[in-house]
């Protein structure tokens, strides 16, 4: 099988139940940004996986792997529509997940100082690229809620993100704790 079709050379593109849109289709958008999330999570588990002499290390890098695949699912999910005869087809997220990560933030946040002010993204190059996928993540977020305005999405699809954003930040913050290096306070510069 070749890896190219020439099908997308006119700016179009199939949907998972195979309805043709435009590339630029706000569908298509938002599995994009979801995609391009999952690419930098994928930096991260590579990163970690550079660090796996340390037990926080090897969990977290786990837990990426395992966010890699649950991404997936909710690029497949924006990629079939909600009245589309496929539906049935995919796997779909799970109330339950954003638990679940809602746990894995508090694991995360307890060996940590508590917050006393902004911090700036950064540290350590692990910690740089968690904080580079919690923003990836919410730009996602907004794309697919941007979508939600025109069509239906599964509710846990953006419970989920808005929690995996939140955990980037924890397991940026506890990478740097891992590594023994400082959060960065911001400080306003203009005061």
């Amino acid at each position: 099988m070749k890896l190219y079709t020439r099908n997308g050379d006119d700016g179009g593109t199939v949907l998972f139940d195979g309805t043709r849109v435009r590339k630029c289709d706000r569908r298509v958008d938002a599995y994009g940004m979801v995609d391009e999330l999952n690419a930098h999570v994928g930096v991260a588990a590579a990163l970690a996986s550079q660090q796996s002499t340390d037990a926080t290390i090897r969990v977290l890098h786990e837990r990426l792997t395992q966010i890699q695949s649950e991404l997936f699912t909710i690029g497949a999910e924006l990629a079939t529509p909600a009245e589309s005869k496929n539906r049935d087809k995919i796997s779909h997220t799970q109330p339950e997940q954003a638990v679940r990560l809602e746990a894995w933030i508090d694991e995360a946040s307890e060996p940590l100082a508590p917050l006393r002010s902004f911090v700036l993204p950064g540290g350590g190059l692990l910690a740089s690229q968690l904080h580079v996928c919690r923003t990836v993540c919410r730009r996602a977020e907004r794309g697919v809620v941007a979508l939600s305005a025109e069509t239906e999405i599964s509710p846990p699809v953006l419970v989920f993100l808005n929690r995996l954003s939140d955990l980037f930040f924890a397991w940026a913050r506890l990478a740097n704790h891992a590594a023994g290096v400082a959060d960065v306070p911001w400080s306003d510069s203009t005061s």
